[in-house]
């Protein structure tokens, strides 16, 4: 009885032991881990901890949800007077939910507050009218944030939203808006303005290249690491590295391909070994490409500024007409293909859509599968629009040990 009694004291005095019950956690799947968050107020707030979660996610590949897809039309997003204007009958935010939760969003009735949609990170939402109205939702409050409103007016821009972590679990975000030059003039800098919800403002300055350039207007920088890759035009990448003090920006070609030499759509996302990965398609098929890093990292960038030709290593291609030999199920609902999404911190899967069909296609198999979403998607105008999918990270949060850095 005493040796049992001894036993039981060493289990609650190294459960009761922050480093401990870590290390613990750290060797448990997933859902084991967030069936513990029920123990106690005390295990809720290690698992919820952005510590331990960087942690779990250094060993373990992070999770993400799918709960929709959401739908921008450029046609109203940032629309001159004269142009089109939307009828009373479609929604500003249009959501092609996939799930419950995504079926709660959607008519919980948030989102007719938000304006259109721009961009999300990490659940987070960026939504607004362009120039100058701007609002932040969370998914953690389920709340919105107007952010204040921009000191510069951009007529034509392209944006960055870039939600952070620390360890003090407080989320901190960045808004970056970049003016965008339309008439064909040589220059070699832009105008940016970033908005931090560490000081509540707005913030401009200058960011310069070696070489003339200009950043493709009404679109969204893809963010991996807090750096921030933008389409420029003439079939260039521009990248910038916020957090590094170094106000320029430097180019790289992107990659030409053949099979999808002429095409029509391209993508960026974040590889499942957190690289830069590039897809386009054109009516033949798709080619994907990574961006290897060099031993010295992505700073040199800034050393040389120069164009970045041979780094692009191509991963994947395939060709539609395989890939609807491979699925005859589809057949009958076949129509003029294109990639549409990466997922998150993902080499193996793209979405796809033909017609007003979304499909999740497996690269190295080349099988697809239906996503069944909610929405009237023979409604969409789809040449005119950016269909986007909503992932929400699977690792739960609380509002009891967090908070936003917000100034409102």
């Amino acid at each position: 009885m005493k040796s049992g009694r001894i036993n039981h004291d060493n289990v609650h005095t190294a459960l009761t032991c922050d480093d401990v019950l870590c290390e613990i956690l750290l060797r448990l799947p997933e859902k084991s881990v967030f069936r513990l968050i029920l123990v106690s107020r005390k295990w809720l707030h290690v698992i919820c901890s952005n510590s331990f979660r960087s942690s779990y996610h250094s060993q373990w590949r992070e999770s993400f949800h799918l709960l929709g897809f959401f739908v921008c039309n450029f046609l109203y997003l940032g629309r001159p007077r004269d142009g089109f204007r939307r009828p009373p009958w479609e929604p500003a935010l249009p959501l092609l939910s996939t799930c419950k939760e995504g079926d709660d969003l959607k008519f919980s009735g948030v989102l007719k507050q938000l304006g259109y949609f721009i961009d999300s990170s990490n659940g987070f939402l960026l939504c607004g009218r362009h120039p100058m109205t701007y609002y932040i939702w969370s998914p953690i409050t389920r709340k919105q944030y107007q952010l204040p409103q921009p000191q510069q007016y951009y007529r034509s821009l392209c944006m960055a939203f870039i939600v952070e972590d620390s360890h003090d679990d407080v989320i901190c975000y960045k808004v970056i808006r970049a003016k965008c030059v339309c008439k064909p003039v040589e220059v070699n800098n832009v105008s940016i303005e970033t908005f931090s919800s560490k000081t509540g403002a707005w913030k401009q300055s200058t960011l310069t290249c070696s070489s003339s350039f200009a950043l493709c207007p009404r679109s969204v920088a893809t963010v991996i690491g807090g750096v921030v890759y933008w389409f420029a035009v003439q079939k260039h990448l521009a990248i910038y590295d916020p957090y590094l003090g170094v106000r320029r920006l430097s180019l790289i070609k992107l990659p030409a391909g053949e099979l999808s030499f002429d095409y029509e759509e391209s993508v960026l996302g974040e590889s499942t070994d957190g690289l830069l990965q590039y897809g386009q398609s054109s009516k033949l098929g798709i080619e994907i490409w990574v961006l290897e890093k060099e031993q010295s990292g992505y700073s040199s960038m800034y050393k040389s500024d120069t164009h970045w030709e041979k780094r692009w290593n191509l991963r994947y291609k395939l060709n539609f007409r395989e890939m609807w030999k491979q699925n005859p199920t589809f057949t009958d609902r076949f129509s003029e293909s294109q990639i549409l999404s990466f997922l998150p911190r993902n080499s193996e899967s793209v979405f796809i859509r033909s017609g007003s069909n979304i499909f999740l296609c497996q690269l190295e198999s080349k099988r697809l599968d239906v996503v069944r979403y909610h929405g009237r998607g023979s409604s969409i105008s789809w040449d005119s629009s950016k269909v986007v999918p909503y992932f929400r990270p699977s690792w739960p949060r609380s509002s009891l040990c967090q908070c936003i850095n917000s100034m409102t």
